[in-house]
């Protein structure tokens, strides 16, 4: 260990936080979480301790090393996880496979919400946070939370009483009418506030509303919101999550060398990335998803679906900035203060006019929002002349042993892949690509699965949506049985729609036959 290195473990907080190991060319190459930054970074470096060849190997490369305080274990074991994705640490070996990731997964707008873990997102309606990489620490928090906020973890088919969870106080009773749908999501909001760092404002809304069960003589309420606000007073430092807010955004090392090279005028807290995605002009469709200071952030994600079917990305690049900065969205989800376009000199020039046209309307002040893309193949960063709202600075450039060249009123930023601004620019890009693709591939299947049902006599609207919420799919109506078929819209219908779903059949079959081999 150097001395520069030496004298600087001598600050090392006593808070939670994640920490950065970097080797003399100022790369990272491990990135770790601690509950105590002071005892765990320092165990690195003590000569006593009994270490397998993997960390010896890389205490030999530590040359410098950085931290982040945050609040709680959690939100180092969610920053941790974002950090590891972003830089990929050579000695993060074991903590590159996406399956380690973790989400908490509320289905808040069913008519039985539950709250459950899951290691796949899916677009399905429901409200996603996360990712964590340790498991047990979520589920560790939701049981802890659960005390506070009883919450039901799946519904039991026929059950019609309430369970033994609702008795030892975890669960809302919903089946028994012990409370209603409304209080029960009011009580998920709350939980869902909890997670996002929000737990102060939720502390104070639940000792008004004790305070006014009491001056109304409700004692019984009156006594369980003191319970509660009690409970949520006495998780402290305990495992919960915290808000992004509280984090040191000036320690992220990517965020810092875009603010450096771009001369932007702070940390760019919001940065929302846009990519859009269509088969030959049909179900096009465009995603918003949004990094806030540097991390995902999925509640705030976006989708748009084009007013008109246009095969040109310019077009519908165009459109989608156009309704993200109507007044009404700027009023919802707030200003920008940095928009990434997945795309090279059309797609940016599409969006800065977008820009500039909805500013002329109703706002002047959009036009200083800084605008840049990020060009396929050779990922290089694109600036716009004298529109893009950026300045390009030379010496960060050289610093990253960058350079530029230049075409018509372009400027196209080549820095090697491997800088850590880079590696935060592919993870926003690739997220908008990721929630683009999805949304159409959903469209898509609607689409399909409407249009051949379209074409059977005497299966309207009404029948159709039967048909699919009963099977779930095409291929479920396709594979039902006839019996089946008949107790969902009756004989006569089902022996028109067999003699529709032949074909259908057949396609499924090859398509069987084509997968198997």
């Amino acid at each position: 260990m150097n001395t520069a290195l030496e004298t600087k473990l001598k600050d090392l907080p006593k808070e939670p936080g994640v920490y950065f190991h970097k080797d003399k060319s100022g790369a990272i190459i491990y990135v770790g979480k601690a509950a105590v930054l002071r005892n765990r970074v320092r165990q690195y470096f003590q000569a006593s301790r009994n270490r397998d060849p993997k960390t010896e190997a890389l205490v030999a490369d530590i040359h410098d090393t950085d931290w982040m305080v945050v609040e709680s274990e959690l939100e180092a074991l969610f920053l941790e996880a974002e950090m590891i994705r972003r830089y990929m640490p050579r000695y993060n070996i074991l903590l590159r496979d996406d399956k380690a990731l973790s989400y908490i997964r509320i289905d808040y707008d069913s008519e039985y919400p539950t709250v459950t873990t899951t290691r796949r997102p899916l677009d399905d309606g429901a409200r996603y946070f996360g990712p964590y990489f340790s498991t047990y620490g979520v589920r560790q928090a939701l049981k802890l939370l659960r005390k506070i906020f009883p919450f039901a973890t799946r519904k039991v088919v026929g059950q019609k009483r309430a369970t033994l969870h609702y008795h030892l106080g975890l669960d809302p009773g919903l089946e028994e009418g012990k409370t209603t749908l409304e209080a029960y999501r009011l009580n998920l909001k709350k939980l869902m506030m909890v997670i996002q760092g929000k737990r102060t404002a939720i502390i104070k809304d639940v000792e008004r509303d004790m305070k006014r069960a009491a001056k109304d003589q409700n004692f019984e309420q009156a006594m369980k919101l003191r319970n509660q606000l009690f409970a949520l007073q006495n998780l402290g430092k305990q495992v919960i999550f915290s808000d992004k807010e509280f984090m040191d955004i000036s320690k992220d090392h990517a965020l810092s060398e875009l603010v450096t090279l771009l001369n932007l005028e702070g940390f760019p807290k919001r940065i929302e990335g846009y990519d859009i995605s269509h088969m030959q002009g049909t179900d096009v469709v465009a995603s918003m998803v949004v990094f806030t200071n540097g991390v995902s952030d999925k509640g705030e994600y976006r989708k748009f679906k084009t007013k008109i079917e246009h095969n040109n990305d310019f077009y519908n690049m165009h459109e989608t900035i156009t309704r993200r900065l109507s007044e009404k969205n700027i009023k919802a989800w707030g200003k920008p203060d940095l928009m990434l376009i997945d795309g090279g000199k059309g797609q940016l020039d599409a969006a800065i006019r977008a820009r500039d046209e909805v500013a002329a309307l109703w706002n002047d002040k959009l036009t200083q929002i800084p605008f840049i893309g990020l060009a396929k193949r050779e990922e290089q960063v694109v600036i716009q002349k004298g529109k893009s709202n950026v300045e390009l600075s030379i010496d960060a450039l050289h610093a990253l042993n960058g350079f530029t060249t230049e075409s018509d009123d372009f400027i196209l930023v080549n820095v090697p892949h491997t800088t850590n601004l880079v590696k935060l620019l592919q993870r926003i890009r690739d997220e908008s690509h990721r929630f683009a693709v999805t949304y159409h591939s959903v469209l898509k299947v609607k689409r399909q699965t409407a249009s051949m049902l379209d074409d059977v006599p005497t299966i309207g609207p009404a029948t159709r949506k039967k048909l699919i919420k009963t099977f779930g799919s095409m291929r479920g109506v396709a594979q039902a049985r006839d019996w089946e078929l008949e107790k969902v819209i009756g004989a006569k219908k089902t022996t028109i729609l067999k003699q529709y779903m032949r074909p259908v059949k057949r396609a499924q079959k090859d398509e069987d036959r084509q997968t198997a081999t």
